[in-house]
């Protein structure tokens, strides 16, 4: 286990109260002389020094206010209401500002949940002119146009710590904001973030998160409670899937760096008194992620959260990932303010329920997939993806597949392979040396076990894209139409490369005509050309382009295109730890004997044999993608 929680076996209430401590401890060195700002590192974000810094003071009371409101014991209230009294004062030289529309919104939200949930530590001990000081700078938010996402949330949550400790605050604008967060609902427990295509991991630990938050104190509002109780009771078994046995949640989308907030839904459901799966398995799923993570680099040697996932890493990070930003990961410490009476606390916690292979979630365009045999969850995905303001979109959001054991990866640069690390990807380059991906997709669909998406990195190129669950194999199917000379590049999964100067008996690359493959004692990883028309190299990536391991190596089929029409067909597979494989490898998946027309060009399939009009052999399919056995 790592130093960050050492000795702690992350297993009963007392075990996260200490955990809280353990995370809250080297924090508190570095509070500002007024105590209004804490400065945990020097990168920057796209927000100036002084709001990271109220960051660094706000993130770790998500923490530290459940703990309290369980009766947890703290000692340096006093340096937080010194803090708030400061921070929020025009005439002292902490004070925290005018606000607008920026970070600091995000971080008021920990003070008015504060107020919320312990106002006998934050609150009440203040004098009456703090108090009307801290009261107007929170209020700064009922005057600004929050952008129409999970922010909404933050100005419901200010506005509700306000009115729990008796304060002004604006009930109209919480109702507005609540009906207009209504909006994003797509129904079967699934919100999008505002408009856009994102379904990731704010569904979870923001929307739902909040709104169980809201359900919990604000119980007055009934009709609205029982909605927001309803929807996440939904939405946590489709949730569930995205998390491996042994705790590991898939790495998807953006803000990875909040680590193991990925698992707070499952204290807030705890919290909120909402029973969506029975609670030893609640409570299983939460403390094996935690634990989980405990294992993991993922803290500096002066305890300092490290942005990055698991291990420090800024080539993944956000724009607006600042030092204190790993903070939100003390989320998951919500259900701390619950008695020990609590049955969440009471369960004993149960494996995961045997679940399907494969899990289709139509709101997240995924297929999820469960390899039994080695422990692997991964996704299949197409349907989403990030305006360009957000760094690394296209590998964040419209991967082919992501993975519990694999991750995924990040370019360092554009230039070639090895800095591209292009796992479970496509890549096109008309010059050999600049890659396109898949970036916005102008069509995706779903219909059965089969992903289809429509994509083109230039205008006249164009490829169409379908993804097929094979388990423990997946199968991709691209019809590429150009009009100038490619050469491709496609990925299996990154397999990490342990830190060794030698190869041990362990370890393995091969690779020829149509296949490559790459075995380390962290897993094994393969990709065949079902076609055989493509050739097999393994790559050496860039260091830290992959969230999960430090160095890596990619199996990567490579292959040059004329103008014109051109199928590529593809089975990847990768395998977790030392297992046996050869079996597997030599077995991809078989190709179905008859094949049927495409009814359209736009039509989902449902097998790798609607592949073209106008096919007159019944063998013709199996001939055309035929496996070579290399072994």
């Amino acid at each position: 286990m790592s130093a960050l929680f050492a000795d702690n076996p992350l297993r009963s209430r007392a075990d996260l109260q200490a955990a809280v401590r353990t995370l809250f401890m080297p924090v508190k060195a570095h509070f500002s002389r007024g105590a209004a700002r804490v400065k945990l590192g020097y990168t920057g974000a796209r927000y100036p020094d002084y709001i990271a810094e109220i960051e660094g003071f706000a993130r770790p009371l998500w923490g530290l206010v459940p703990l309290a409101a369980g009766g947890g014991g703290f000692s340096d209230w006093e340096l937080y209401r010194r803090g708030l009294a400061n921070g929020s004062d025009p005439q002292h030289s902490e004070y925290w500002g005018a606000v607008g529309k920026d970070q600091a919104v995000v971080e008021m939200t920990a003070i008015g949940f504060a107020l919320a949930l312990i106002p006998q530590h934050v609150w009440e001990p203040l004098n009456s002119r703090d108090k009307t000081n801290l009261g107007q700078w929170l209020r700064q938010i009922n005057k600004i146009k929050l952008p129409e996402n999970n922010w909404l949330f933050f100005r419901v949550l200010v506005n509700l710590g306000l009115m729990r400790v008796g304060a002004e605050y604006d009930a109209s604008a919480m109702q507005a904001d609540l009906n207009r967060l209504d909006a994003f609902y797509l129904g079967d427990g699934w919100y999008s973030d505002g408009l856009t295509k994102q379904r990731d991991y704010y569904v979870a630990f923001a929307l739902h998160f909040y709104g169980l938050v809201y359900a919990k104190l604000a119980a007055d509002d009934s009709e609205r409670v029982q909605l927001l109780h309803q929807r996440a009771a939904a939405f946590a078994p489709d949730f569930m899937h995205w998390f491996a046995a042994d705790g590991a949640a898939l790495p998807f989308g953006r803000s990875l760096t909040y680590r193991f907030a990925q698992g707070a839904l499952w204290g807030a459901l705890a919290f909120a008194d909402v029973e969506a799966l029975p609670w030893g398995v609640v409570k299983g799923l939460a403390l094996r992620h935690l634990r989980w993570w405990a294992l993991r680099p993922i803290a500096y040697h002066d305890g300092i959260l490290s942005i990055g996932y698991t291990y420090p890493n800024l080539n993944m990070s956000e724009a607006y990932n600042a030092p204190g930003s790993p903070y939100w990961a003390l989320k998951f410490f919500l259900p701390l303010a619950l008695p020990e009476t609590h049955p969440f606390w009471q369960a004993d916690e149960v494996p995961l329920p045997e679940l399907p292979p494969t899990h289709v979630q139509p709101h997240a365009g995924m297929i999820v997939c469960r390899d039994a045999t080695s422990s692997h969850v991964f996704a299949l995905s197409s349907g989403q993806h990030h305006e360009p303001q957000m760094r690394h979109r296209a590998e964040k959001y419209t991967k082919f597949a992501y993975s519990t054991v694999f991750g995924f990866s990040v370019p360092s640069s554009r230039d070639g392979l090895i800095q591209g690390a292009y796992d479970s990807m496509l890549a096109l380059t008309d010059d050999g040396t600049h890659y396109r991906v898949r970036e916005a997709l102008l069509e995706a669909a779903l219909e059965g076990d089969v992903l289809r998406s429509r994509w083109q990195p230039w205008s006249d190129v164009e490829v169409e894209t379908w993804l097929l669950p094979r388990l423990p194999w997946h199968v991709r199917v691209h019809r590429l139409r150009t009009a100038r000379s490619l050469q491709s590049a496609e990925g299996g999964f990154a397999l990490g490369r342990p830190d060794t100067s030698v190869r041990s008996e362990n370890s393995m690359f091969q690779k020829g005509d149509g296949f490559a493959i790459a075995m380390y004692s962290t897993g094994w990883s393969g990709i065949r050309d079902l076609r055989g028309d493509r050739q097999g190299t393994v790559v050496r990536t860039d260091p830290n382009t992959n969230l999960l391991h430090p160095r890596t190596v990619l199996p990567t089929l490579v292959s040059k295109h004329k103008p014109g029409e051109h199928w590529l067909v593809c089975a990847v597979l990768g395998l977790a730890g030392e297992g046996a494989w050869q079996d597997i490898w030599s077995k991809p998946p078989s190709i179905p004997d008859t094949p049927v027309e495409l009814q359209s060009p736009r039509t989902i399939i449902y097998n790798i044999t609607r592949l073209r009009r106008g096919l007159r052999s019944r063998n013709w399919l199996r001939s055309l993608l035929s496996v070579r056995e290399e072994f």
